[in-house]
């Protein structure tokens, strides 16, 4: 089933049950999920940028945002303007197509995966957890990774609380871990 229509049909009515909602629009929902990963390499080596690019267009099916430095740290040897990351801000229907993925395939493609940590909420609804290596989604073809890269993934919720958020993505199917 579609996790669009799962929402609609079963989720809202479970969580207005539970939590005591007045209306619908009280339900928490999905508003986006951000994908993004550092690619302080591409310092050094230009390539590397254009291949998280190349990995992220084909994981999320959208053009990623590259994210540039606001000032110098010299420190670190950047430059203000230089490339320091890449995210990609999903919304509607190909959050949707990219949290079923994630929950349905990716997931479980994790080596001894026993589920994500629930540690990860920040208070306010929102979810954040990182994955190591970019090789657990399908659509990366093993022979073309030079070296495992990780990246966050952050799922924005309109929840108020964590205990609310967390109700909403274990409805969806999100696998955490047992504590």
């Amino acid at each position: 089933m579609n996790l669009k229509t799962l929402y609609k049909t079963e989720i809202v009515s479970s969580m207005r049950k539970q939590f005591h909602y007045k209306s619908i629009e009280q339900v928490p929902k999905i508003i986006k999920i951000v994908i993004n990963r550092g690619v302080g390499d591409a310092l050094k080596n230009s390539k590397e940028l254009e291949v998280s690019i190349k990995e992220f267009a084909t994981i999320t099916g959208q053009q990623p945002k590259i994210n540039k430095a606001k000032k110098s740290i010299a420190n670190f040897k950047i430059r203000d303007g230089m490339p320091v990351g890449i995210s990609v801000t999903l919304r509607k229907e190909k959050m949707y197509t990219f949290f079923t993925k994630l929950i349905h395939i990716t997931l479980p493609r994790i080596k001894d995966f026993q589920g994500i940590s629930s540690s990860g909420f920040d208070g306010r609804g929102n979810y954040t957890f990182g994955l190591s290596e970019q090789l657990i989604f399908p659509e990366i073809n093993y022979d073309d990774v030079n070296n495992l890269k990780g990246f966050d993934i952050s799922i924005i919720t309109t929840a108020k609380t964590d205990d609310e958020a967390f109700t909403l993505l274990k409805k969806f199917g999100m696998p955490f871990k047992l504590a």
